[in-house]
C-alpha cells in the first residue's frame, strides 16, 4: 500500500545577514582590484558601481555639485537602506565629503558580498 505525502519538503535558505556594513571604510585590501580601478579612475569606478546598484550609469558625474557630494551621500543611504545596515545620515555625510572614493568602494564590496547567488539546499524527508 502506498502511503501519503503529508508535507512536502521544503528548501531552505542560507543566508548571512548583518545589520552592519560587511568591511571598514578603509577595507581596501578586501577587494584589491576594485581599490585600484577606483584610485586609477574614479568615475569610471563610481559610474560602474551606480549602474551596478540599479541607477543611471552618469548619475555620479553630478557629484560635483554642492559641499557635500550628494550622489555618493544618496548611495550610501540607499545601499544601507536595502540591507538593513544601522548608521546615521551624519556618518554618512561625513564619509561622502572626506573618504568620497573609500566610500563608493566601501558600497561595492557590500553589494558584491550580499548579492550572492543564494543556494538553496534541499531537506530529505525521514
Amino acid at each position: 500500500m502506498s502511503r501519503m505525502v503529508v508535507q512536502q519538503p521544503q528548501p531552505v535558505m542560507i543566508a548571512t545577514t548583518s545589520n552592519q556594513w560587511s568591511s571598514g571604510i578603509c577595507d581596501c585590501c578586501d577587494n584589491v582590484p576594485e581599490c585600484c580601478f577606483s584610485f586609477w579612475c574614479f568615475p569610471c569606478f563610481a559610474c560602474m558601481t551606480a549602474k551596478k546598484h540599479g541607477e543611471c550609469l552618469c548619475l555620479p558625474l553630478l557629484d560635483g555639485y554642492g559641499f557635500i557630494p550628494p550622489i555618493t551621500l544618496a548611495m550610501r543611504v540607499s545601499t544601507r537602506k536595502r540591507y538593513g545596515i544601522e548608521g546615521s545620515i551624519c556618518n554618512d555625510c561625513v564619509y561622502a565629503f572626506f573618504c568620497g572614493p573609500c566610500s563608493w568602494c566601501q558600497i561595492s564590496r557590500e553589494m558584491n558580498e550580499r548579492d550572492l547567488p543564494i543556494t538553496l539546499v534541499n531537506q530529505r524527508a525521514k
